[in-house]
């Protein structure tokens, strides 16, 4: 068996009777290396793909109340191992996975001969660390104070990231929660809106050919949310622990950790293509499963009347209107949104429930987080906050038929808030409950941790389509950018694939969507989750052609496999994803002018499919309308199609 590259490395240098500065791992393929110095006690590792620098060196460690792990540090031994697994899951971007990773150990000491392991991880297109600790005597415990783990990019690297904000700001307080702009191709050296850093996960582009995208996974009860300082030249961006005002300022923003113990990994996927970005599967790679499903979970789409007809509509006559809808539709769920233990009461809730369910229909149910992190006065509150109020409620759900919840409003990052998470989606599969978070963090590998886990929003999601005209404008660059951050590493409740053309329950009124029909038929292939919002509006289903209806009841939310075909963050994507047999093609164009892209589809090759693409915009129009049309892909596989402004793309298979 051929040798791991590092262990050469160490191999010369016992021969030269030294002990090594520098260990260096590669990936099975050799194109990405990482290497790992000790330099005057002070731990780096820097990244490189196919010889290009992805990041300079760059600091570990961190420190304790016990010590700190970040200077002063010797290298003391090393271990190596191969990583080769499969695993299977469902709900994500594929469903099985070969992961395949060298893996370097680095043991070192501080002053005080603290010891401590830095892991790293290096597969084709992911490189992975974390921290372990021993118990140190009598010592079992331990308080992490701050990191000082940095990511060094090239000066030359442009941005894609999203500032966290203050903590306790915006509506009713509700800050942190992972909804602020982002600015593309944004200088490193801009400083972020708030000077508080930036949220998971954070994309970079080094020079002309490199692609970084830095986020972390494994995150649970026993670590705090971290996210990124601001830029500083000398050291780049580091890990930030929460803020002391987050959780209205209760709770501790350090770390408890019990020894042994471990951090959860960081993960910096690169590639000189955006492929290795929108393809990458490792915050599932590193992590496993928490807890058997009590059921099998079912996967789907939902109608949801609160996106467009807003709380007026959180009553029982209109929520059958949106039943209806679903069943119509032949969508598996319906979500009833907040207020509707005050406006259509418990009793008649399971009235409601037993109506869905002759429909083929199951309903899920919003819920305030709160206990004391916010203000938000939306009920049913206190009902998700303590382990008594939670598995009373869930027991009640149970009994009436409701498959799933979503939960609002969280406090921020702290360790004691993702306990909260883990507890909630633990005790909710007990009793049969999916789980949506909103107002929250980003989820990191929770689809595999937790298989009650559907989707987190932690995004500046469709509800602002409907509040903004801005944001409404903005939605066709959000939706291209996300494949390649937000999305890229976890499953996002974006609210909804919308049809009407204005933001008003008559559909005439109020601001437009500036989106094409096809535009939000695409939408619901590229945003990746497990149940998908199809936020269809009763009207629709006389207002939409036949063909947009059954594409719109046909469209799959589960995936076997997902390819990146073309895109550049914020201006256009083109992502493939296969469902059984059936692959489906999906475009958006975020640009102001048609889009001419000739596509490698090798999939469709020599075959005639479906393309759903937009006519131009007539004369003082803002925007075409859908045009279905066979296609005769060439028998090399490539195909030349039209995006049109703020336009869309489908291709697939008749």
């Amino acid at each position: 068996m051929r040798k791991p590259f590092v262990a050469i490395v160490m191999m010369i240098a016992v021969a030269l009777g030294v002990q090594a500065a520098d260990l260096t791992v590669k990936s099975p393929d050799g194109r990405i290396e990482v290497e790992i110095s000790a330099v005057a006690g002070r731990p780096t590792y820097a990244v490189t793909c196919d010889g290009l620098q992805m990041l300079e060196p760059s600091a570990l460690g961190l420190t304790a109340d016990i010590g700190d792990f970040s200077t002063g540090m010797t290298i003391t031994g090393h271990s190596v191992n191969t990583v080769d697994m499969s695993y299977k899951m469902s709900g994500t971007k594929t469903s099985s996975v070969h992961y395949r990773a060298n893996e370097l150990s680095v043991e070192m000491q501080n002053a005080r001969r603290h010891k401590i392991t830095v892991t790293f991880r290096v597969s084709d297109r992911d490189v992975a660390f974390r921290y372990s600790f021993p118990q140190y005597g009598e010592t079992a415990s331990m308080v992490i104070r701050s990191e000082a783990t940095a990511f060094r990019l090239p000066a030359k690297t442009t941005t894609f990231i999203c500032a966290q904000s203050d903590p306790m700001v915006g509506w009713q307080r509700t800050k942190p929660s992972y909804e602020e702009s982002y600015k593309p191709d944004a200088p490193m050296t801009e400083r972020s809106q708030y000077g508080r850093g930036y949220t998971f996960p954070c994309l970079f582009h080094v020079g002309e050919d490199g692609w970084v995208l830095v986020s972390e996974t494994g995150t649970d009860g026993k670590y705090a949310g971290c996210h990124l300082s601001d830029y500083d030249p000398a050291s780049g961006y580091t890990v930030a622990l929460p803020m002391d005002g987050e959780n209205n300022g209760n709770g501790t923003a350090t770390v408890g950790m019990a020894l042994p113990g471990h951090t959860p990994w960081r993960t910096i996927t690169v590639g000189t293509t955006l492929a290795p970005i929108a393809e990458t599967t490792v915050a599932y790679d590193l992590v496993e499963q928490r807890y058997e499903p009590s059921e099998q979970y079912r996967p789907g789409r939902y109608t949801w009347s609160w996106l467009v007809w807003q709380d007026n509509s959180i009553n029982y006559d209109d929520q059958v209107k949106f039943i209806d809808l679903a069943s119509a539709m032949g969508y598996e769920y319906c979500l009833v949104d907040n207020w509707w233990d005050r406006n259509i009461g418990r009793d008649r809730m399971a009235e409601l429930s037993r109506y869905a369910r002759s429909k083929g229909v199951s309903l899920m149910l919003w819920y305030n987080s709160n206990g004391y992190w916010n203000n938000a006065p939306q009920t049913p509150k206190q009902c998700m906050n303590t382990t008594l109020a939670r598995r009373r409620e869930m027991a009640w759900m149970k009994s009436i038929g409701v498959k799933g919840i979503k939960v609002d409003f969280f406090g921020g990052d702290k360790q004691q808030t993702m306990q909260l998470y883990e507890d909630i989606l633990a005790d909710a599969n007990d009793f049969g409950l999916q789980v949506v978070f909103h107002g929250c963090t980003l989820p990191r590998g929770w689809e595999r941790m937790y298989p009650n886990f559907v989707a987190s929003e932690a995004v500046l999601a469709s509800e602002n389509v409907y509040f903004d005209d801005g944001a409404a404008r903005r939605e066709a660059f959000d939706l291209t950018l996300h494949p390649f951050c937000r999305n890229a590493v976890a499953s996002m409740d974006w609210g909804g694939t919308i049809m009407n053309r204005r933001m008003s329950r008559d559909n005439k009124s109020r601001h437009a969507r500036y989106t094409t029909d096809v535009f939000e038929m695409a939408a619901s292939v590229v945003i990746q989750t497990r149940v998908q919002c199809i936020a269809m509006q009763p009207n629709n289903l006389t207002e939409l052609s036949p063909e947009i209806l059954g594409f719109l009841r046909s469209v799959p939310t589960e995936w076997d496999e997902t390819r990146l075909i073309d895109g550049y963050p914020g201006r256009y994507v083109v992502m493939a994803r296969r469902c059984g047999n059936r692959w489906i093609v999906a475009g958006l164009n975020a640009t102001d002018r048609p889009l001419t892209l000739t596509l490698p589809l090798d999939m469709f090759a020599g075959q005639t499919v479906d393309c759903y693409t937009d006519t131009p915009a007539p004369k003082g129009a803002m925007m075409g309308e859908a045009r279905l049309k066979q296609v005769k892909v060439g028998k090399n596989g490539t195909v030349k199609v039209t995006l049109q402004p703020n336009g869309g793309l489908i291709v697939d298979r008749i």
